[in-house]
């Protein structure tokens, strides 16, 4: 069953009704050809989410009768947060979606001293529009509880204060030889955290393509996040950014559980 996102507004509980606007009634009228009668699942981009038949279609709108509300957990309470060093905007479009696929929660792009895209111009807002629709529709098609955030972009040092708000923080980096990511994320000092809080948020700063600097790496470390190595082999910085973020909701959070 397909699955869109509505906001808040636009669900009426007092009458079991809600309606969609947008991009999406042409997704579904046009190009997924529903028809009133059919169903479809619903979420509020707040972990509540419907089964809804649809009542009425325009072209502005779709309205929808709510069936039954759905009781799945579709979050971990492990939040990720993926500062994405900026790499070329053809990697970008599998970044988000296969990060939003894992279950990550916020992606913030950086820009740091190997980035070779300039997001400073007229382009960028069009850029991000369409990266955030990547994400929206990988939300849909994984059937996400929320719909992940995408937002930057920060500079490095920007981003390392913007990591000093999480809970724990780790920066995966193909120099390192003393850490291991296994190493950190079954540590006592992270498990302490897991289990003392209802959600907790894990920093996961990825370089661009070429990596991070040497100068850039200590200033990691400076800063009391963890250089982690991930093995022997070398990862892209799309493959990193996917494989970093999959190990710590295995380790921590909901991938590979029922």
């Amino acid at each position: 069953m397909d699955r869109f996102f509505v906001e808040l507004e636009n669900i009426d509980m007092e009458n079991k009704s809600l309606n969609i606007y947008g991009e999406d009634v042409k997704h579904i009228s046009k190009v997924l050809r529903y028809s009133i009668g059919d169903k479809i699942e619903i979420c509020d981009g707040h972990n509540k989410e419907y089964i809804c038949e649809i009542t009425d279609i325009s072209k502005e709108t779709v309205n929808l009768d709510i069936l039954e509300e759905v009781k799945i957990k579709r979050e971990s309470k492990i939040k990720v947060k993926l500062y994405q060093g900026l790499p070329k905007s053809t990697k970008m479009d599998i970044i988000l979606q296969k990060l939003t696929e894992c279950g990550v929660s916020e992606i913030i792009l950086v820009s740091t001293k190997r980035s070779v895209v300039n997001l400073d111009d007229k382009k960028a807002d069009k850029k991000f529009e369409r990266w955030e629709r990547i994400v929206y529709e990988a939300a849909k098609q994984s059937k996400r509880g929320q719909v992940p955030k995408l937002r930057g972009v920060l500079s490095f040092a920007e981003a390392l204060k913007d990591m000093e708000e999480n809970d724990i923080n780790i920066s995966p980096y193909e120099a390192e030889k003393s850490l291991g990511i296994k190493e950190v994320l079954s540590s006592e000092r992270v498990k302490k955290i897991v289990d003392s809080k209802d959600e907790v948020s894990i920093g996961i700063f990825i370089g661009p393509e070429g990596g991070f600097s040497e100068s850039e790496n200590t200033k990691i470390k400076d800063s009391g996040i963890d250089s982690v190595s991930m093995g022997p082999r070398i990862f892209r910085t799309e493959t990193a950014s996917i494989v970093a973020s999959s190990i710590t909701l295995y380790e921590l959070g909901d991938i590979g559980g029922m």
